[in-house]
């Protein structure tokens, strides 16, 4: 009777095991999973290891609690009459004490959600222009998140985020708008070239005075020390008994002469240029005449100086 006893209790474990094996589930992580009883919600179970009744509980589906993405495409025309298409990315998730109204309640979130957005964005979008849609996306990505959370909540969803991704006008519009923005760059470029030159001119213009300017005071300062050497050559002309007069027709003289030296140094010439005025010819006699007196007179006058100067150092040796 005892060996009989073991195989009937192995026959009757095994079913047992069987239905224990069968009522035995997993949920995994961020996932919710929906039981029915009988084709009536029954539960709905967290992640980790789960049991149900075999044939009697089912799971219905299972949940995904990550937050999902839907990009949205829509096409309407701005208030100036340009059509547009603006794409719209919605991060929406499901909330957990909602898992029922989610599972129930809404059959595709993404149709759902795809009706709100084109909904929003053709009631703002009509109301702006081209370039103010661009500049306020941030507010129609506003107004869509908005009306989908309030709408959404109620089905169990919750919106994380709305996002204007794209603006997409038409082809033409779009060529348009480069050739303006290239213009714009272009005008600008000349404008930041136009003022460069300026710059630049009036750098040089700047330069060139300031050049000049140095150059005159140059001249001037060569002209005052020149009149100052003019000046003491008439003095020391004067000294030794030669009168204005005849000290300038001597120093001009002179001058001529450097001159004519300095030109033929300088260009290896044997070129003379002399004045061709019916009267240069006596008037540059009559110069050179007085200055020729005036030299001698210099001559004598030095050579009497230096007399008087020896006789006097002779005078003070004799005592």
């Amino acid at each position: 009777m005892e060996s009989l006893s073991v195989p009937v209790a192995l026959l009757m474990g095994i079913p047992i095991l069987i239905l224990i094996l069968l009522g035995v589930f997993i949920v995994k992580q961020q996932q919710m999973a929906v039981v029915e009883r009988f084709g009536k919600f029954h539960s709905i179970r967290h992640p980790g290891f789960q049991l149900r009744i075999p044939f009697i509980d089912q799971i219905a589906g299972r949940v995904n609690l990550r937050i999902q993405q839907l990009d949205v495409l829509v096409e309407t025309k701005t208030k100036d009459d340009v059509f547009v298409k603006i794409k719209v990315s919605v991060q929406y998730v499901v909330l957990k004490e909602k898992v029922y109204e989610a599972f129930y309640k809404l059959e595709s979130p993404q149709n759902q959600i795809t009706s709100y957005v084109f909904d929003v964005v053709r009631a703002e979008v009509p109301k702006l222009k081209l370039d103010d849609v661009f500049e306020k996306k941030d507010d129609i990505a506003i107004a869509i998140k908005g009306e989908l959370e309030e709408a959404m909540n109620d089905y169990g969803y919750g919106i994380i985020k709305a996002l204007v991704t794209d603006i997409d006008p038409d082809e033409q519009v779009k060529d348009a708008m480069n050739k303006i923005n290239a213009a714009e760059r272009q005008k600008v470029a000349a404008e930041y070239e136009g003022e460069a030159e300026r710059i630049r001119i009036v750098a040089k213009a700047t330069a060139e005075a300031e050049s000049k300017r140095l150059q005159g005071q140059g001249i001037a300062d060569q002209r005052r020390e020149i009149a100052k050497g003019l000046e003491e050559s008439v003095e020391v002309l004067n000294k030794v008994g030669i009168n204005s007069q005849e000290a300038s027709a001597l120093i001009v003289i002179t001058q001529h002469y450097d001159t004519l030296q300095a030109v033929s140094e300088h260009t290896q010439s044997n070129l003379i240029l002399l004045p061709n005025t019916p009267t240069a010819a006596s008037d540059m006699l009559s110069q050179m005449t007085t200055s020729f007196i005036a030299a001698n007179q210099v001559s004598e006058e030095m050579r009497k100086q230096k007399e008087s100067d020896n006789n006097k150092s002779q005078s003070g040796s004799g005592y």
